[in-house]
């Protein structure tokens, strides 16, 4: 090979050399920390960027985003000289890629030691009970604390999370028993609670029920009573207007049996059979034991005879009626208090219940499958508010017998 070809080939390797040692692209969210002959110079950030080949170099590149560090658990004595092991995690990102660099060797390890003292020191001043019930406060204090010692490194501390806090196998199996003894207690009260307000509504309700059975038993009572009180007083009018009409009965009888009688013109033989049959009767009372028949009753008898009656072509005394018979006195007119002894007028609230009832029957006769109502007989008297086909003719008081 000739010696211009060569030398053409070098050139060209030094000069693909040149632009490779001076064209350096650095990708998004990164940055890289120049130095010229082992001075800092500058930082380079994303994108193209020329160097000075053989002069210039990258010490270190720098990942600009949020990193997330785990720590393995750490031990840590309590106030109370219990130890417990702590997980921490930290999110941090680096600000300033020179302080990063030149601040300090290893930003990771550094923050990682200064974590544990600062976790310890904290803890370290709380109980373990108000260890395991402080996290949020622990974690501001370890933030604010790293967050200022790592400034000056170019890094920023955006959140300190305690992942696990593991107290000893003893103080665990302590706190199950009196974590399930609160538990317990807390379920007895509730229990209770519910008991007590199961028992209060359970009073309120008989309270109320017993309330509502009373105002029932005592419309009741009312309403058996005027039922009572009004059945009474229909029966006592019913008898008194029965009594009545009997007593007007037997008026007319007497009287009719008295005009048979003296049309009859009877002997005093006749009027001592009639009173021989009529002693039996009057000795059926519980009163009488003996009936004594005086032994003059015939010439009592006859006496009477010859004062009212006349003595016949046989010689026997008969009474003669009169050819001018006295006009006898009728009884006693009706006053008004005694012609509404026989007033069956219906009261008016009875007349719209028992309307009710028929306009039921009515439907029940349109409507065949609901059972008939029970109608009452209808023999009520004429209200004012009742219609024409309610209205009946009252029972008036029979009329006064005639002489």
């Amino acid at each position: 090979m000739e010696l211009p070809v060569v030398v053409a080939l070098v050139v060209a390797f030094f000069v693909l050399v040149l632009v490779f040692k001076s064209i350096k692209v650095i990708p998004q969210a990164q940055s890289a920390v120049i130095e010229r002959l082992g001075r800092f110079r500058t930082v380079a950030e994303p994108g193209l960027n020329f160097l000075v080949p053989f002069f210039d170099k990258i010490r270190a590149r720098i990942d600009l985003r949020e990193q997330v560090v785990s720590f393995p658990p750490q031990p840590v004595i309590t106030q109370d000289n219990l130890t417990v092991s702590i997980d921490t995690v930290v999110y941090f990102q680096v600000t300033d890629s020179r302080a990063a660099v030149y601040e300090i060797a290893n930003y990771i390890i550094a923050v990682e030691q200064l974590t544990t003292t600062t976790l310890r020191n904290v803890v370290g001043g709380m109980s373990l009970e108000e260890t395991l019930t402080s996290r949020d406060h622990i974690n501001g204090q370890l933030r604010g604390v790293l967050d200022e010692e790592t400034g000056r490194w170019g890094i920023r501390v955006a959140r300190v999370e305690l992942k696990a806090i593991d107290p000893p196998p003893s103080i665990q199996d302590s706190m199950e028993k009196q974590m399930r003894a609160d538990r317990e207690k807390r379920a007895i009260i509730l229990t209770a609670e519910g008991q007590r307000e199961a028992a209060i509504k359970t009073a309120e309700g008989n309270k109320q029920s017993q309330i509502l059975a009373a105002e029932g038993a005592k419309q009741a009572t009312i309403m058996a009573a005027e039922a009572e009180r009004q059945s009474r007083i229909l029966r006592a009018q019913g008898e008194r207007a029965a009594r009545y009409l009997q007593a007007q009965g037997q008026a007319k009888a007497i009287e009719k049996v008295f005009a048979a009688i003296k049309a009859g013109r009877p002997t005093p033989e006749v009027l001592a059979y009639q009173y021989l049959q009529t002693l039996p009767d009057m000795a059926r009372g519980d009163a009488n034991k003996v009936w004594m028949i005086p032994t003059d009753f015939g010439k009592a008898l006859e006496g009477f005879a010859r004062q009212f009656g006349i003595r016949g072509d046989d010689g026997v005394f008969r009474y003669e009626q009169p050819t001018e018979e006295p006009v006898t006195s009728s009884p006693q007119s009706d006053e008004e208090e005694v012609a509404q002894w026989f007033d069956t007028s219906t009261d008016p609230e009875v007349a719209r219940a028992v309307r009710a009832a028929e306009a039921v029957a009515s439907k029940t006769v349109e409507d065949p499958l609901v059972p008939p109502a029970p109608v009452a007989p209808r023999h009520r008297a004429p209200i004012e508010d009742a219609t024409d086909e309610d209205r009946t003719v009252s029972i008036q008081p029979p009329p006064r017998p005639e002489a």
